[in-house]
């Protein structure tokens, strides 16, 4: 089915999933009228990660400013929105329960439909929005990468909001393994973009770090990889003090050392972007999709955005820079075609928050 057979539809959007406070007005699942997002990176910075409690107290600060922000930009009222979209799942309980509650108190008071979404399907739906003039929309059937700091996954769409997961992170997803390396090299939280930054003057040779390729799977695995990085850190370290000095080292966290920093990170950043793009070039091959989509917070990273592209046969769909991260236009994008094609929830205030839910269950 294509959009054109579609009605039109505004959909308010809320997203609560995890340190982002976000809401949006979307059209016809494509044209974002607006797009607000709060930000908790800078309180969560200090732990290193995000803290739940604080940041489910954060979302509750907040919700009623971002939700009546992106309706003002979007110049429309309650009365204006068709539907109303929130993240259900996957993500922190305590976090989603914030924006599902004020969704069902808005859709309650405004006798709107109540959708719930994947926050994955949403990071999928993020390649349908603000086409350039003239671009067609993603073509069936293709192959969606899914990339961010909490989920590594590869499905196939053979139609809107159908999907047939092929494989996903055993361990660590690539954009935790970029925090957590990021930590490793002093370059704080989040890590994803400090790498990209810290990468830029360094060597993708320097250091051998390995791929693991898991042949045969569409699988990830990425906690060996930031295992070699500790222990190359720890070696160059060990280098640099006397024999004794060493064996009394209690906690290398705490030797500070100069690191050839920016080698470390491109030699980091380039073994996670070529098995990124590799599989999912290698799993849309398979399928014979006619076009990839890669989407989350690490396809905002140039170097995976290059590779991708680069060597990948037809047409591949990356958000805009904007609608990599978090934010509620891609909720309120795939919301919009639940709600055109008949999912709205039948009880709505009975939809309860799903913090492992898995896209296509």
């Amino acid at each position: 089915m294509t959009e054109n057979l579609l009605p039109p539809a505004r959909v308010l959007g809320i997203e609560t999933s995890c340190d982002e406070t976000a809401a949006a007005v979307v059209e016809d699942g494509r044209r974002a009228l607006s797009s607000v997002v709060a930000s908790q990176a800078e309180l969560h910075a200090k732990y290193g990660g995000v803290f739940p409690e604080e940041a489910s107290r954060e979302h509750i600060r907040t919700i009623y400013a971002v939700v009546e922000e992106a309706l003002q930009q979007a110049h429309l009222s309650l009365d204006d929105i068709d539907a109303i979209a929130v993240t259900q799942g996957p993500g922190l309980p305590g976090s989603l329960v914030v924006g599902l509650n004020f969704a069902k108190g808005l859709a309650l008071g405004g006798g709107k439909p109540l959708i719930g979404v994947n926050h994955l399907e949403g990071h999928i739906y993020s390649a349908w929005l603000d086409p350039k003039d003239g671009e067609p929309e993603p073509a069936f059937p293709l192959v969606a990468l899914v990339v961010s700091g909490g989920h590594t996954e590869l499905a196939l769409m053979t139609s809107h909001l159908t999907y047939q997961r092929l494989g996903g992170t055993l361990d660590d997803a690539a954009g935790e393994a970029f925090d957590k390396v990021g930590r490793l090299l002093g370059l704080g939280y989040p890590g994803g973009p400090a790498i990209q930054a810290a990468a830029a003057g360094g060597d993708p040779a320097a250091f051998a770090f390995p791929r693991a390729w898991l042949e045969g799977t569409f699988d990830f695995s990425f906690s060996g990889l930031k295992t070699a990085v500790l222990h190359q850190v720890r070696d160059l370290k060990r280098k640099t003090l006397t024999p004794e000095a060493a064996a009394a080292v209690k906690d290398w966290n705490a030797v500070d050392a100069p690191l050839p920093t920016a080698d470390l990170a491109a030699s980091f950043q380039q073994a996670v972007v070529e098995v990124l793009a590799t599989k999912a070039r290698f799993a849309a091959q398979q399928h014979n999709a006619k076009e990839l989509i890669v989407a989350g917070g690490v396809s905002a990273n140039a170097a995976l955005r290059a590779l991708v592209t680069k060597d990948t046969p037809g047409r591949v769909h990356i958000p805009a820079l904007k609608y990599c991260t978090d934010n509620a236009a891609m909720i309120a994008a795939a919301g919009y075609y639940r709600h055109a094609l008949g999912m709205s929830a039948a009880e709505p205030m009975a939809m309860d928050a799903l913090p492992n839910w898995a896209v296509g269950s």
